[in-house]
């Protein structure tokens, strides 16, 4: 996400969060809020947006922005000691650079969709622009993918969370998956881990479940992962892995590719 916060109203994505009074490592361990006895959780099959529907104490765990050499690693490496699965959504240009690392993550079990090639405020392009902006990262992620023989995934998240009735309309129709978020770890701003940790389980108690966002290219990330995982796991929540509910990415080589050619008509 970057240093930028979306242009949008924060509330309709991912509510208000409540500030911690205490870093997370001086508070009392909670009583257990929920009864799993394990965080690794189900396995969700998803055709789309729709079919995300997360049953109370379950919460799914993305990653935005990466891969990152020195944080991406380090956080599937807490991910393996937790026995959790996450999905990371890369952005091209980082893909193209770090390959693989890219392939890394899917080789580990990972679910690897797609956040655009630069980073780019949809937004501020042209309804094609837009699309071959998509269209490129899903490329360039997908071919990094491809050394190891694994594919891309059909999941996607705006860049800033900043999107359009007509982008999104077009991805569904595509048969893509957009992620939105319940939970915004905010690990953008530049806090400790401790209050990243506590501010994104402070607003995950008072919703009970959802999609929690989180980037693999901070440092302060790859540092209050592993105190967050535990506390997870001592109130009980379990961890469901996203996967795709026909194999690849729904017969298509690149989700986007067949999107219509609006130069000209806008």
């Amino acid at each position: 996400m970057g240093q930028r916060v979306a242009a949008i109203d924060a509330t309709s994505v991912t509510g208000s969060i409540f500030p911690a009074s205490q870093p997370i490592n001086q508070q009392p361990l909670p009583e257990r809020i929920f009864s799993s006895g394990t965080l690794g959780g189900r396995t969700l099959q998803v055709a789309s947006t729709t079919d995300i529907i997360l049953r109370p104490g379950e919460v799914v765990l993305t990653f935005d922005d990466g891969p990152r050499p020195g944080k991406t690693g380090e956080i599937l490496a807490t991910l393996d000691q937790f026995g959790v699965k996450a999905t990371f959504l890369m952005l091209g240009s980082a893909a193209q650079s770090h390959p693989r690392l890219a392939q890394k993550v899917a080789l580990s079990g990972h679910t690897v969709g797609s956040h655009t090639f630069d980073h780019v405020d949809l937004n501020t392009l042209s309804r094609q622009a837009a699309l071959d902006e998509i269209a490129k990262g899903e490329r360039a992620v997908s071919l990094a993918l491809a050394g190891a023989g694994q594919s891309l995934s059909p999941f996607f998240r705006f860049p800033y969370l900043s999107q359009s009735g007509f982008l999104r309309t077009n991805l569904m129709q595509g048969s893509v998956v957009v992620l939105d978020v319940d939970i915004d770890s905010k690990d953008y701003y530049s806090d400790t881990p401790e209050a990243v940790a506590a501010r994104t389980l402070a607003r995950l108690d008072q919703r009970g479940s959802g999609i929690i966002l989180f980037h693999d290219i901070h440092q302060r990330t790859v540092d209050m992962l592993p105190a967050f995982l535990a506390q997870l796991e001592d109130r009980g929540y379990s961890v469901v892995r996203l996967v795709p509910k026909d194999t690849g990415i729904f017969g298509r080589d690149v989700i986007t590719a067949d999107a219509p050619d609006l130069r000209g008509t806008l």
